[in-house]
């Protein structure tokens, strides 16, 4: 097992790829933290009995991210690696976009970020743990996506303080880095690809994989990431998207 006995802690893990890693992480052998606001969503883990812990969080509440790791610095030896995977989508044209709908995005696909982030540096530097950051950025952190200006702005932000954060936390032997994923077959990726066969078609061509990615394959990513197997790789995004970033595609508006 290549993360036995070590304490990871997974934002927005209920449900799609956050689950996918938090179950990884487990079968993996370690000790994982689900943070999230939807209980109900964390059920069903009995492969993973004893290994997996549920805390609601509002990862983008100050006041609720203290008490999180308060309870984890009281409640555990230490922490080996965040994944900071908790996100929010709200499509709307630019026009129309909202200020509530834009704060709400940033909040907590940016802002949980910075929150966690520190959090988990300042208790991993007060244990003396050289331990390991995993931001969950996307393509849309370098392509722009049609109706989306909020979540683009979000993770051009994660890429950004991902790097930032990398360069601050080096010389106390924390890496920090981020995975950026294409579409993943995820009830998120379900609001935003339509539903009619052309439209899925015109979608999918512009992977020249051909399909979807899957939330196990990003689980992959996580691991490789948080484990020694990466020891020499910090502040960077790692995209897994199928090729779609390397084709150079301009596709019609649908």
């Amino acid at each position: 097992m290549l993360m036995e006995d070590r304490i990871v802690l997974v934002t927005g893990a209920a449900q799609g790829i956050g689950r996918a890693c938090a179950e990884r992480f487990a079968a993996e052998g370690a000790n994982v933290i689900v943070a999230d606001i939807n209980e109900p969503g964390w059920i069903n883990w009995s492969p993973h009995a004893g290994k997996v812990f549920f805390r609601r969080c509002d990862v983008g509440n100050r006041q609720e991210v203290e008490s999180l790791f308060t309870w984890v610095a009281e409640d555990h030896p230490g922490l080996d690696a965040l994944l900071n995977n908790a996100g929010l989508l709200r499509a709307a044209s630019f026009l129309e976009l909202s200020e509530d709908d834009y704060d709400e995005v940033l909040r907590v696909c940016l802002k949980s970020v910075f929150l966690c982030s520190q959090a988990a540096a300042r208790l991993m530097v007060a244990r003396e743990t050289r331990g390991t950051i995993i931001n969950m950025s996307s393509i849309n952190a370098t392509v722009a996506s049609l109706n989306n200006a909020a979540y683009c702005a979000a993770k051009g932000g994660v890429s950004q303080l991902t790097r930032a954060a990398a360069l601050s936390l080096a010389p106390y032997g924390i890496r920090v880095n981020a995975i950026g994923p294409g579409t993943i077959a995820t009830e998120m990726a379900k609001h935003d690809t339509p539903s009619s066969e052309a439209s899925r078609a015109s979608v999918i061509s512009r992977t020249p994989s051909g399909r979807l990615g899957e939330p196990h394959e990003i689980a992959s990513i996580a691991v490789f990431l948080a484990t020694d197997a990466s020891s020499y790789i910090t502040g960077q995004t790692i995209f897994a998207e199928g090729g779609r970033l390397a084709l150079n595609l301009t596709m019609p508006a649908t």
